[in-house]
């Protein structure tokens, strides 16, 4: 008899509830809910596949197929119709399977004989577990409310997955949350770290799935989303009416909140007999499999709003906060989503590590994370259903893996490699004191990169003979409204107090692109990075520019400056930022403060334009320092940010290192001084490169100038110029494999 109704979904669930409560292993558990599905549902066969790893699906019970072929048929991701399901994350609902695109025949299971098939994932949150399949011998296809139900079920299954209801003593069972996984992202900020998770916002546990009173539970998801409707509410009315974007966020969830698509769908799914959490995380997952499919931008920010809002929804009808008692462990390492950077400057430097789920190499808590030289990989997949509180985790900025419940064999390599790195580290520490003094002779400033007072003590312990870049826009994006101008001359004094007399070169406020403070409009532009950004910004908007620069004044008081704009195209933009530094000393001069004892005026030389400036402007600016982070997308026409693109060059490839070349001549010819600002410059090889070519200043982060000035006083510069004269008359594409090849044979 074909399953009817909600009551038979209910009594399906109810037998599911109580098998699962019954004592056994996780085979004899996954055996007899086979077997409940069969019987409940009418058809021959139910089958439960699970992944075994990433790309291999396991027949792992069954009612109705040969129970010799259980943990011995294996399908790959997309093989066949199981395969197809676990791929696509959509049921498949067919009367002649054979027929089917696709199909698989497997011999040993015996299913020759079984004609119609559904099968539904087995998912929870966008995590792919396994696929549940329902199979009988008649020609016919499944009905809306068989499918349904099916999925319901599959939800279920997922859930008591993740809370371990299948683990027993069989081995081929995995353990959830138990077992090794490796996981691969995007390196943000090199390091290594190991240490124990710290969930920056605790995952929602959903226990109890299954509902005794439909009406009851309809009533407390009504109470729970009036209880988030009020709060979204007070939100709102709490939100700066000039805070536009966070409004718009707060719009968005008041818009799902309101949703009778969305509550509807919940209260179907607790009519069929879950309970109200449980209807709420189903229609979450469902959300996440249908958007996560969606290329659209904006539609994937409307996912996180939902996802968001459910995790709100979830926390009032479970009564589990953020704050879940546990306490933070001694050495965490950071697992979220994602993170603003004043919540992450709130952790500060206890934290070992960090790892996203998303993120981008130049967004706001990657900023801080290099700030705090804090090891980070950024765009992990899977990492926050993976990890739980407390979980042994090993994070490798270099190679941007995360090693989640390592094995003793990988922790042990992994250890070695710290340990490595950390002795070349005390071999660094006796050169802090040292010149970079290569053996021509020739000598190379080292300095660091800042942009928190936290920083600052880097100074003296890294050996750094200034700070080649202080970026000032962090004071602005960690805060929901403009600081005051006394506040950036405050803060910036006690950097030039920090520095003891050693050089600081400001960059004026270089937002826009990623960098979007929370008080401003951000305009609609179809290539933000190529857009109204940076010395842009200033010089449309010229009261922020101006209250940053008498900040910048008076925080010298007396003192020499140095400041540079950044992301200037042309002279003209020079020009102008120039024109107003000079009615800012002006005014200051009449207010009767005191002026800097020499202030010095230069460039971020970010764009390749500028390189092809008149020489005019080469006489004008006191110095230029290259931006190589952004030198390099211009140049190889590639965005950072675009991980299909970003690894396809090669800062050593022999036309950028001409292209250097040109500025060094430019530079030379005029007599300005000319550094190099970027990631390029503190890693060891490109830093000889760089060197070599006659950029007699590098700026770094702190940790990269032992490396650097190792390598740098173990050479000869004109031999390693040398080297890359001879790729470029040889019409190499790069120089790096020559210029390894040199460092090899250095003593």
């Amino acid at each position: 008899m074909p399953y009817r109704s909600e009551s038979d979904s209910r009594r399906l669930l109810r037998r599911l509830r109580d098998t699962l409560a019954e004592a056994g292993a996780g085979q004899e558990r996954l055996d007899r809910i086979t077997h409940i599905i069969a019987d409940s549902m009418a058809t021959q066969v139910c089958s439960i596949y699970l992944f075994r790893d990433p790309d291999t699906l396991e027949l792992c019970a069954t009612e109705g197929l040969n129970a010799d072929a259980v943990h011995k048929t294996r399908l790959k991701l997309g093989e066949g119709l199981v395969g197809r399901v676990a791929r696509s994350t959509r049921p498949i609902n067919t009367a002649n399977a054979p027929a089917e695109r696709g199909f698989r025949f497997m011999p040993e299971t015996g299913e020759e004989v079984f004609t119609s098939f559904l099968g539904v994932p087995i998912q929870r949150l966008g995590e792919r577990l396994g696929v549940l399949v329902v199979q009988s011998k008649d020609a016919r296809k499944f009905s809306e409310d068989e499918v349904y139900a099916l999925e319901v079920v599959a939800m279920v299954l997922a859930e008591m997955t993740e809370l371990g209801a299948f683990v027993g003593d069989d081995p081929t069972l995995g353990q959830p949350h138990r077992h090794p996984v490796l996981l691969r992202g995007v390196c943000a900020q090199e390091g290594a770290a190991e240490g124990q998770v710290w969930l920056h916002e605790p995952r929602v546990v959903v226990t109890n799935m299954v509902n005794d009173d439909s009406a009851a539970e309809i009533a407390r998801l009504h109470d729970a989303i009036e209880t988030l409707r009020l709060s979204v509410d007070d939100l709102l009315r709490a939100a700066p009416a000039t805070d536009t974007e966070h409004r718009e966020v707060l719009q968005t969830y008041r818009m799902f909140a309101q949703s009778r698509g969305w509550i509807k769908r919940m209260e179907e799914d607790i009519l069929r007999g879950l309970s109200a959490e449980a209807a709420v995380e189903k229609e979450q997952s469902a959300a996440r499999a249908r958007l996560e499919q969606v290329p659209d931008a904006y539609l994937r920010d409307r996912l996180h709003d939902l996802d968001d809002l459910s995790n709100r929804l979830l926390r009032i009808l479970t009564g589990q906060g953020n704050d879940t008692g546990a306490e933070m462990p001694d050495r965490p390492v950071l697992v979220a989503r994602n993170i603003g950077p004043g919540e992450l400057l709130d952790y500060g430097r206890k934290l070992r590590g960090i790892v996203l789920e998303d993120g981008a190499v130049g967004s706001h808590a990657t900023i801080v994370a290099r700030a705090l030289a804090i090891p980070l990989v950024i765009n992990v997949p899977r990492i926050t259903t993976e990890a739980l509180n407390g979980d042994h985790i090993m994070v490798d900025g270099h190679e941007a893996t995360v090693h989640l419940r390592p094995e003793d064999s990988i922790a042990g390599a992994f250890r070695d490699k710290i340990a490595m790195q950390a002795k070349a580290q005390e071999r660094y520490a006796d050169l802090r004191d040292q010149p970079a003094v290569a053996r021509c002779g020739t000598r190379v400033a080292l300095h660091m990169n800042a942009g928190l007072m936290a920083d600052l003590p880097s100074l003296a312990g890294s050996g750094a003979e200034g700070v080649g870049l202080f970026r000032t826009e962090l004071q602005f994006l960690i805060r929901n409204s403009v600081p005051r101008r006394s506040e950036l001359a405050a803060l910036y004094a006690r950097v030039m107090d920090s520095a003891q007399g050693k050089r600081v070169a400001f960059r004026t406020l270089d937002i826009g692109s990623d960098k979007v403070m929370p008080y401003m409009k951000r305009p609609d532009e179809p290539n933000p990075a190529m857009g109204w950004r940076a010395i842009r910004v200033g010089l449309d908007k010229t009261g922020v520019l101006r209250m940053q620069l008498q900040a910048l004044i008076r925080a010298a008081a007396g003192r020499a400056l140095s400041l540079m704009f950044p992301l200037v195209a042309q002279m003209s933009e020079f020009e102008a930022a120039h024109a107003v530094l000079m009615r800012e000393l002006d005014r200051e001069r009449k207010l009767g403060h005191p002026l800097p004892e020499r202030v010095e005026v230069g460039v971020m030389m970010e764009t390749p334009s500028l390189a092809f400036a008149p020489r005019h402007f080469f006489e004008m600016v006191d110095f230029v320092s290259i931006g190589g982070n952004d030198l390099k997308q211009f140049f190889f026409a590639a965005d950072r940010e675009n991980e299909l693109v970003r690894r396809r060059y090669d800062t050593l490839s022999t036309s950028f290192l001409g292209f250097l070349q040109q500025i060094v001549a430019r530079c030379a010819e005029a007599g300005t001084p000319l550094s190099f600002c970027g990631e390029d410059a503190g890693r060891p090889v490109d830093a000889l490169a760089l060197a070599a070519l006659g950029i007699g200043t590098l700026s770094m982060r702190p940790a990269s100038i032992g490396p650097v000035k190792s390598l740098l006083r173990r050479t000869d510069l004109t031999q390693a110029a040398a080297v890359i004269a001879q790729t470029q008359e040889r019409g190499l594409e790069s120089a790096r494999p020559a210029l390894l090849d040199y460092v090899s044979r250095l003593e």
